[in-house]
C-alpha cells in the first residue's frame, strides 16, 4: 500500500445564516471552490482526477442528486471525472477526505479531490408525502436547516433531543459553567480575528465570485466574557448554553487536493497518518471525537505527547470543553490556535474540510509536526484524522 498526502486545500470564508451567501446555491458554492482549487495547480490536468468526493449534510434542496457531480460539471471539469456525495452529517467533508485517502492508499486512485459544501440558509422546508392520494387533514412542514425532523417514532426519546439540549447535558455532566463557556467562546473570536489580521488564512481562502466576503462573517473581535454574559440561554430556561457560546448557522465550502506520493507537482502539505471513527450515545454526541482521536493516534503510532496542535470543531463551547476534560494530557492552548467554529462558523458539510485543510497548511508553515483534526457528529459519532509532515 502507498501513502496518501494532502497537496493543497482551499475554502471560502464562511458566511452567516441569511447573509453573504444567501443568494448563492450550494452547488455553485462548491463549483467555485473546485475552480479555485484547480487554479492554484495550473499544471494539473483536471482529467487526471480519479474522483471528486464531497460531503453535504442536508441534500434535501439544491444540493440534491449528488452535489459532487453537479459541482464538478458546473466548474467545467471534463465529463470523464466522476463525483460522489457522502453524508456523515457534520463530519461529511472529513469523511470524504478519509474515503479519498483510502482510495489512494489501496491504489484505486492517484489523484483525488475531497471536500464539502453546505448552505444552511437555502436548506428547504419539506412536507412528508401522503401515503395515499388526496389524504384529508393537515400536514406539518419541517425545516431542514439543522437537527431532527420526520423522526421515526420507534427512536428512543432520549436520543432525539436537540443539539443544544445535548450541549446543556454535557455542561451539567462535566460541571462546565457559563463563565467557562463564555471564556472559551471569547477566545475563539479573539484567536480567529488575530489570525486573519496576521494573514494566517490568506493562503487557504478565496473570495466566491459574485460576493464580497473576504473574511469569515461570524467573527466578533470585540467579544468578551462580559459581553457574552448578557445573552440569554438559547435552549433551556436557566441553562448555560447561548447563541454566543455555540457555533452559528453558516454557509460555506471547502476543498482538499489529495494524491499519492509524487502524483502531483510540488511538495505535499502533509501525510494522512491515521484515521479514527467512533460511536456514542446520541444524546452526548459532542464527546465522540475523544475516542475517534484516540483511535486515530493509535493507528498512526502516536500519543498525545507527540501532537503539536489540534483542530477540534467547536459545535458548542461546553462540548469542546468536555472533550478537553477527557484529554487530560492535551494542553488546551494547543487547541484551535487560530480560532474555531464558534467564531469562524459551522457550515455542516464543509467544516471537516476546513479543519483538516487548515491543519495541513499550518504544518507546512511550521515546516513539520503532528496535528489532529477531530469533529463531533449529531446522532452520536465522531471522526478524527492524524496528519504528519
Amino acid at each position: 500500500m502507498t501513502a496518501s498526502f494532502i497537496y493543497d486545500a482551499v475554502r471560502s470564508p464562511f458566511g452567516r445564516f441569511g447573509k453573504a451567501y444567501a443568494d448563492v446555491r450550494p452547488d455553485d458554492l462548491a463549483a467555485a471552490a473546485l475552480s479555485a482549487l484547480l487554479e492554484r495547480s495550473p499544471v494539473l490536468d483536471p482529467a487526471r482526477i480519479d474522483d471528486v468526493l464531497l460531503g453535504a449534510a442536508n441534500q434535501a434542496g439544491e444540493d440534491n442528486r449528488d452535489v459532487a457531480r453537479m459541482a464538478l460539471l458546473l466548474a467545467g471539469l471534463p465529463t470523464s471525472v466522476p463525483g460522489a456525495t457522502v453524508n456523515r452529517l457534520c463530519g461529511s467533508s472529513l469523511e470524504a477526505v478519509i474515503q479519498a485517502s483510502r482510495a489512494i492508499e489501496t491504489g484505486d486512485a492517484a489523484v483525488m479531490v475531497a471536500g464539502g459544501v453546505e448552505s444552511m440558509t437555502r436548506a428547504p422546508y419539506v412536507v412528508p408525502k401522503a401515503a395515499r392520494a388526496f389524504a384529508a387533514g393537515d400536514v406539518t412542514m419541517s425545516s431542514t436547516t439543522l437537527g431532527w425532523r420526520l423522526v421515526n417514532p420507534a427512536m428512543r426519546a432520549e436520543w432525539t433531543i436537540s443539539n443544544g439540549a445535548s450541549a446543556e447535558l454535557l455542561a451539567e455532566r462535566f460541571s462546565i459553567g457559563r463563565e467557562e463557556q463564555d471564556a472559551f467562546a471569547a477566545r475563539s473570536h479573539r484567536q480567529a480575528a488575530a489570525a486573519w489580521d496576521a494573514g494566517v488564512y490568506d493562503a487557504e481562502t478565496f473570495v466566491v465570485p459574485g460576493t464580497a466576503l473576504a473574511r469569515d462573517e461570524g467573527i466578533r473581535a470585540d467579544s468578551t466574557v462580559e459581553s457574552l454574559a448578557s445573552l440569554k440561554p438559547a435552549f433551556l430556561a436557566g441553562g448555560s448554553v447561548t447563541a454566543g457560546n455555540s457555533s452559528p448557522l453558516s454557509d460555506g465550502t471547502s476543498m482538499v487536493l489529495m494524491g499519492a506520493e509524487g502524483a502531483l507537482d510540488g511538495e505535499p502539505l502533509a501525510r494522512i497518518a491515521g484515521r479514527g471513527v467512533a460511536g456514542i450515545d446520541p444524546e452526548i454526541f459532542g464527546i465522540a471525537p475523544v475516542e475517534a482521536a484516540n483511535r486515530a493516534l493509535a493507528r498512526a503510532g502516536r500519543t498525545w505527547g507527540d501532537v503539536d496542535f489540534v483542530e477540534l470543531n467547536e459545535a458548542f463551547a461546553s462540548q469542546s470543553l468536555a472533550c478537553l476534560a477527557l484529554w487530560p494530557e492535551l494542553d488546551p492552548d494547543r487547541v484551535n490556535i487560530h480560532g474555531g467554529a464558534i467564531a469562524l462558523g459551522h457550515p455542516l458539510g464543509a467544516s471537516g474540510g476546513r479543519i483538516i485543510g487548515h491543519a495541513a497548511h499550518e504544518l507546512a508553515r511550521r515546516g513539520g509536526g503532528v496535528a489532529v483534526a477531530a469533529i463531533c457528529i449529531g446522532v452520536g459519532q465522531g471522526l478524527a484524522v492524524v496528519l504528519e509532515r
